[in-house]
């Protein structure tokens, strides 16, 4: 104990400084470290039967697992969506591509498509309907208010001069313009689903409903470039069935995932990586791989996106948990600097710390050569004094104290006062 003790005061005068610098640095540094993620976020999907909040339940779970709460808001769809998140009410949002087109987009950015969005037409099937015109002087539901089927929809009918003559537009949610639909009540409604979603699989299967396959799918596509023309085989629901019975065109918007620039740059670099895994499988219209991905965006890509794209994962995320890694990422800014001042540090300390060593018994030998320099000059009868300075040299240099590793330089001291002393007898007994 007393031999560590003895060791921290050697060592304090030559890596105290050392240290106050390291802490002056860290202290500086610290003003520019990037806060830490937020362990909540809150993303607005859509209709609890629908797809966008299905996704987001997946989300959750994904998220959970690296100690990430995601709250989920249920809305009427993508323009509520959209709203909600200009207005800083939520952190994410599933937005449907082309509802953003022509709308100023502030402090929005968009971390990529997720999966084609079809836009379904059914009818009755005593009726023939080939092309969106053919739609004038009927009854049809164009989706929810403030949802994305809605506002294509309504593009749809503007381009073709029906917003405000000609089709008696009805707002009602997807399984009230189903079931009416079904009835008869109405004559036709859009729908935008998933192929998987058990109310197109119902009306597929409907007798007395048909699917539209619109002509012009193409002309619609060069004019807006949110939308792809998508091709559903004849007979690629039901083989046996022959379910569709004819090959059709739907139009398709892509769902992107729409955030506030004020995300944190560590929670998009997460997010990218959940939505590669729930999206990447193939699907009915798309191959593996191609979700998600940054083409058809209505909103300027997030640059923590953009460098997913091209580069994948943080490297750090790639091998590390979420917290973790991103804990290393913020302390950075604080970890490199140091070692930029260490390294230079360390090589100057070691010499310093042995010039310090030496130098305790060093400064001994000033005194020893002046008493040998002083027994030169005096008379042989003289000297007696001369043993009692050495004699108090002696005392001392026997409390001086270094690390073993210097003790034998201490010895030569020791050895040379001796040296010293015996020249002085032997002169003191000859006179």
């Amino acid at each position: 104990m007393i031999e560590t003790k003895r060791n921290w005061k050697e060592l304090l005068p030559v890596y105290g400084p050392l240290i106050v610098l390291v802490m002056a640095g860290f202290i500086w540094a610290f003003q520019y470290i990037k806060p830490a993620p937020p362990n909540h976020v809150v993303i607005a999907s859509g209709e609890k039967s629908g797809a966008y909040h299905a996704f987001a339940l997946h989300y959750r779970k994904l998220l959970q697992d690296e100690g990430i709460d995601l709250e989920i808001i249920t809305t009427r769809g993508s323009v509520e969506n959209l709203a909600l998140l200009a207005q800083g009410k939520v952190d994410m949002a599933f937005v449907q591509g082309g509802v953003g087109s022509g709308r100023p987009v502030g402090s929005l950015e968009g971390l990529g498509g997720l999966y084609y969005e079809p836009l379904w037409l059914f009818h009755r099937s005593d009726i023939e309907l080939r092309r969106i015109p053919d739609l004038k002087g009927l009854k049809v539901a164009i989706g929810p208010e403030g949802s994305g089927t809605q506002a294509l929809v309504t593009l749809l009918l503007e381009e073709n001069a029906l917003k405000n003559s000609g089709v008696r537009s009805l707002t009602r949610s997807s399984a009230e313009a189903a079931a009416a639909l079904r009835a008869g009540e109405i004559d036709a409604a859009f729908f935008v689903a998933s192929p998987t979603s058990p109310l197109v699989m119902a009306l597929l299967h409907d007798p007395s409903v048909q699917l539209a396959s619109i002509d012009r799918a193409e002309a619609y596509t060069r004019r807006h470039d949110f939308l792809t023309v998508l091709t559903l085989p004849e007979g690629a629901e039901d083989l046996a069935s022959n379910i569709p019975p004819n090959e059709i065109k739907l139009l398709a918007a892509t769902s992107d995932l729409v955030v506030h620039e004020a995300l944190h740059p560590g929670l998009v670099s997460l997010m990218m990586q959940v939505i590669d895994r729930v999206h990447r499988p193939a699907g009915w219209f798309n191959a593996e791989g191609e979700f998600p991905n940054s083409r058809h965006m209505s909103f300027p890509l997030n640059e923590q996106a953009e460098r997913f794209y091209r580069h994948g994962p943080p490297f750090l995320q790639r091998y590390l948990p979420f917290w973790a890694a991103s804990l290393l990422d913020r302390m950075k800014i604080m970890i490199l600097p140091l070692l930029g001042l260490l390294l230079p540090l360390f090589k100057v300390v070691p010499p310093l710390y042995r010039w310090r060593m030496r130098a305790r018994i060093y400064r001994w030998y000033e005194q020893l050569e002046a008493v040998d320099k002083e027994s030169a000059r005096r008379q042989k009868g003289s000297r007696a004094g001369l043993l009692e300075m050495l004699d108090e040299l002696e005392k001392e240099v026997r409390v001086v104290k270094v690390p073993l590793s210097f003790s034998y330089q201490l010895y030569h001291l020791r050895l040379h006062i001796d040296f010293v002393r015996s020249r002085l007898l032997k002169d003191t007994i000859d006179s």
